[in-house]
């Protein structure tokens, strides 16, 4: 094969974006029967299956790879158009980010939102555990993501953003109740904690490392946004692994306290893309570098 078919890899992309056959039949206005031949033509093409049939549909190694190309050509594509056709100005360049929580919630906005500005961007934000979000750009969902891999995959690059220091806070209130005479293993099995999600491990290995709790040894929340993180502290009713960025106000006033000063936890991020830079893409890059470096510790 000398040349890929964008037609048919349309297809696959449709079929693993709207998770169904018959959604991707609607989008691309043909019918289920026609995608499916589109799909079996491409794989006949590359020599190899390109889809599992599940429910919903996934990609192959190979399909994640295509289709990881497939999107990058149709950035590429998008910010070419104006310029080849000025009919299409003022049309948004659909830009997909996989990022974690912490940083969506402290500096990313402020350094995405001068380009946000100047240009017709339309920002699709994939929140996830930062030690998992490269998966994302691996298997094509993504055009970047703020990762704790310091190693690029081939393909990419990957630029050192900085730290981000994350501090074990609660309020007075609850450290009087459940740490009266100090934080230990004992008492630290009986308070409850906070967790992103189930693949959230910071607090965990904080317990593990300086206390030798195993994982599952004490009560834990699990709340999806870092900002509940700070609301549970602040109510009383849970302490948590929070960034510093995110609190020094009520750090400074007394509202939360350190449960332990002398001991914080340290996660270097990253930023991943793929080498293939559209100007866009640069220009994003370039404000959250920039950015981060100025908020983030060295």
């Amino acid at each position: 094969m000398n040349n890929l078919d964008y037609r048919l890899i349309a297809a696959l992309d449709a079929v693993i974006t709207k998770r169904s056959f018959e959604r991707a039949a609607d989008q691309l206005c043909i019918t289920q029967s026609a995608v499916s031949q589109r799909i079996r033509q491409l794989e006949k093409q590359m020599g190899q299956p390109l889809l599992i049939r599940s429910q919903p549909p996934q990609p192959t190694s190979t399909g994640q790879r295509l289709l990881a190309l497939f999107r990058r050509v149709q950035l590429l594509e998008k910010e070419a158009l104006p310029e080849l056709q000025p009919e299409t100005k003022g049309h948004f360049l659909p830009m997909s980010l996989a990022v974690n929580a912490d940083s969506l919630a402290t500096w990313l906005l402020p350094a995405l939102a001068p380009v946000l500005r100047e240009h017709p961007i339309e920002l699709d934000l994939r929140i996830a555990d930062e030690s998992r979000t490269v998966d994302m750009l691996r298997k094509g969902e993504v055009l970047g993501a703020i990762s704790t891999e310091p190693t690029p995959m081939t393909g990419c690059i990957a630029d050192r953003l900085g730290r981000i220091e994350y501090v074990c806070a609660a309020s007075p209130d609850f450290i009087k109740r459940y740490f009266p005479d100090g934080v230990t293993r004992e008492n630290l099995m009986h308070a409850p904690a906070t967790a992103f999600d189930h693949f959230d491990d910071i607090h965990q290995r904080y317990l593990e490392m300086h206390f030798s709790l195993p994982p599952g040894e004490v009560p834990c929340h699990i709340v999806g946004t870092s900002e509940a993180f700070v609301a549970l502290a602040k109510q009383g009713v849970a302490y948590g692994m929070i960034p510093d960025l995110m609190i020094r106000d009520e750090l400074a006033s007394g509202e939360l306290v350190e449960i332990m000063p002398d001991i914080r936890h340290n996660r270097v991020l990253f930023w991943h893309r793929w080498a293939l830079e559209s100007t866009m893409m640069k220009q994003v890059s370039r404000h959250m570098i920039d950015y981060a470096k100025g908020q983030l510790l060295p």
